[in-house]
């Protein structure tokens, strides 16, 4: 186990990933042993393999862990005041999401008073490709990363709006990075409009995500960008309290996330 943690940590603190021999070098231990304990890891999905490069790097299944252990440690609490905030200015139903596993998942959720109830409640969970928080947990993620998260889940297809090529969903993530807002228009259920934007740590990662949802008579083109600057606004603040002081800006999320690609 103590082993298998020190893999763990030595592939956290590399950006490119470690090869085999690096990870024999670096922690002095048999390659047998390593190679061994790194077959299991990969299996369990904490550690995953390049293939064209032979180097190893943490799994998704580490990020569902965190956002987990986030949620656990009072998350939605220490954003509800961004939340409520938001709900009482836009009018709108507010959702809070994570990344578990393969798909979104709301822990927190604020309604306004009023006849329009959505569909929605704290546990469910929601695709990626499809929705304004799934889209702007998965804008940070470099291409590969989202390509192994889009391969183990699928694109499903709701109804004719929804995003089924890898392509257009890469597309609509460097959107999300380049305006720092995702939009959900009628992608995962028709007559329903969701705008949303990442809360990130000080590495740029997204450990949440927030949006306004409402009808297409709610949010339409006349005020989705007002809706874009109040929702981005309070991702902003939560984004705050775990460590991130700036606004990260086009340039900054962008070159962050191509760093990642290269």
């Amino acid at each position: 186990m103590e082993r298998a943690l020190l893999i763990l940590e030595a592939l956290a603190r590399s950006r490119r990933g470690l090869s085999l021999s690096q990870l024999t070098r670096n922690l002095r231990l048999p390659r047998s042993s390593i190679h061994c304990l790194l077959v299991t890891l990969e299996r369990s999905r904490y550690v995953c393999r390049d293939q064209l490069a032979h180097r190893y790097r943490l799994g998704l299944r580490l990020v569902g862990l965190a956002n987990m252990a986030l949620n656990h440690i009072g998350l939605p609490h220490q954003a509800r005041p961004a939340l409520l905030q938001l709900m009482e200015r836009t009018r709108l139903t507010v959702h809070m999401g994570v990344l578990e596993e393969s798909e979104a998942v709301l822990i927190e959720k604020m309604e306004p008073p009023g006849p329009v109830r959505l569909a929605t409640w704290v546990g469910k969970r929601m695709g990626l490709h499809c929705t304004a928080i799934g889209k702007a947990l998965i804008a940070p993620l470099s291409y590969r990363e989202l390509e192994q998260l889009m391969h183990k889940y699928g694109l499903m297809r709701h109804n004719e709006n929804t995003i089924v090529s890898m392509k257009k969903l890469k597309q609509d993530c460097e959107t999300v990075r380049k305006l720092g807002y995702a939009v959900d228009d009628e992608e995962e259920e028709l007559g329903a409009r969701c705008v949303g934007a990442p809360v990130l740590n000080e590495k740029l990662e997204a450990v949440a995500a927030i949006s306004v949802a409402g009808t297409t008579a709610q949010i339409h083109s006349g005020n989705i960008q007002t809706l874009a600057h109040e929702v981005k606004a309070a991702a902003l603040r939560i984004s705050a309290q775990l460590g991130l002081v700036q606004a990260p800006g086009e340039d900054r999320l962008a070159s962050h996330v191509a760093a990642g690609q290269a």
